[in-house]
């Protein structure tokens, strides 16, 4: 699910940008593209805040002084609160997106905010326990 979300994201932010660059009014297509980063990313946080609750890496984990160790912080607090953020700026960026009436302004609110989304879910995937590492 997670290669879902970031390809999703990547192919709207590359679209927004297209859009922004080519002065391209904003369109039904250029909605569904930006659902492509929306969807995904909300699906995503629903099973991760299962999962936060289910895995034993989660909130069952924070013990006494789980703040010290860099592992236990990762998947307790700064994971979760990081994807939280993320998120919400997919959310906010879309929202926007479909309110405002200028076309050029619609497409950079998909593009800035779910730039900013993309960069907080890149720095803060735990990629030692990804397969393969």
């Amino acid at each position: 699910m997670t290669y879902l979300v970031l390809l999703g994201l990547v192919i709207s932010i590359i679209f927004a940008f297209m859009g922004m660059s080519g002065n391209k009014p904003f369109t039904d297509k250029d909605r569904k593209m930006g659902l492509l980063g929306l969807i995904p990313a909300h699906l995503q946080w629903v099973i991760g805040v299962i999962l936060y609750f289910v895995s034993p890496l989660g909130i069952s984990n924070a013990t006494e002084g789980f703040m010290k160790d860099s592992t236990s912080r990762l998947y307790i607090l700064e994971h979760p609160l990081t994807m939280i953020i993320a998120v919400v700026l997919i959310t906010v960026g879309y929202a926007r997106a479909k309110r405002l009436q200028d076309d050029k302004k619609r497409f950079s609110s998909i593009a800035i905010f779910y730039t900013i989304a993309l960069i907080l879910i890149l720095i803060r995937i735990p990629w030692n326990a990804w397969p393969g590492n």
